[in-house]
C-alpha cells in the first residue's frame, strides 16, 4: 500500500508541477505583446539603417557636388589665368574701332564674363602722345567703350564692367618710334 501511496503521491505532484508548468507560461495577450515589441524593435532598427543610408547618399552627394564645385572653380581660374595675359588689344591711329583680329580675343573673355557673372572687370582706354591730352582722354574712352559694346552684345552684363580712359598718361612703351606708338594705342581688359 505504501507502494501505491508513493504513487499517487508521486502522480499529484506530477499533475501539480504540470499545471504549475502551464499556468506560469505565457498568456495569448502576452505572446502577442512580446510580438508586437519585437515588431517595433525589427522596425526601428530598420528606419535607423534606413536613415544611416540616406545620410551616408546625403553625404556622398554633397562631398561630389564640392569636388564638382572644386572642380569647376579650378578650371574658371585656369581659364581667367589665360584671359589675363590675353588681355590687350590695339587700335590703329585715331580709330576706336576693334581691328578683325581682335574679335576671337574679346569672345574668350566675353564667354567667360558670361560663364562667372560675379566676376567683374575695368576697361583700360589708352592713346600714343599724338594730339592733346584731352583729345587723348576722349580716345581712349572711346576705345574702353568699344569693347564695352562688344561684351554688351555678347551678353556680358554691364554690371561687370567699368571703363576708364588713361589716354597717353600711361604708355606701355616709352619713346616715339611707330613701334612705340602702336603699342600704346591700346585697351586692357583687367579683371578685379
Amino acid at each position: 500500500m505504501l507502494t501505491n501511496n508513493k504513487f499517487r503521491i508521486a502522480l499529484v505532484a506530477l499533475a501539480a508541477t504540470s499545471l504549475m508548468a502551464c499556468s506560469s507560461g505565457p498568456s495569448e495577450e502576452e505572446i502577442l505583446a512580446e510580438a508586437n515589441r519585437q515588431a517595433a524593435v525589427e522596425q526601428a532598427e530598420a528606419e535607423k539603417s534606413r536613415m544611416e543610408r540616406e545620410t551616408a547618399t546625403v553625404a556622398r552627394a554633397e562631398a561630389a557636388r564640392a569636388d564638382e564645385m572644386t572642380r569647376l572653380r579650378a578650371a574658371a581660374e585656369d581659364q581667367k589665368a589665360t584671359l589675363v595675359n590675353q588681355n590687350i588689344i590695339y587700335f590703329d591711329f585715331d580709330v576706336s574701332s576693334i581691328k578683325p583680329e581682335f574679335i576671337s580675343v574679346l569672345k574668350k573673355h566675353a564667354d567667360f564674363l558670361v560663364a562667372n557673372p560675379s566676376q567683374t572687370i575695368v576697361i583700360e582706354g589708352h592713346g600714343d602722345q599724338r594730339g592733346t591730352p584731352e583729345y587723348n582722354i576722349a580716345l581712349g574712352e572711346r576705345r574702353g567703350q568699344s569693347i564695352e559694346t562688344y561684351f554688351s552684345n555678347e551678353g556680358v552684363s554691364m554690371s561687370q564692367i567699368t571703363v576708364v580712359s588713361y589716354g597717353e598718361e600711361k604708355p606701355a612703351v616709352m619713346g616715339t618710334s611707330e613701334y612705340a606708338m602702336a603699342q600704346n594705342r591700346r585697351g586692357v581688359v583687367v579683371y578685379e
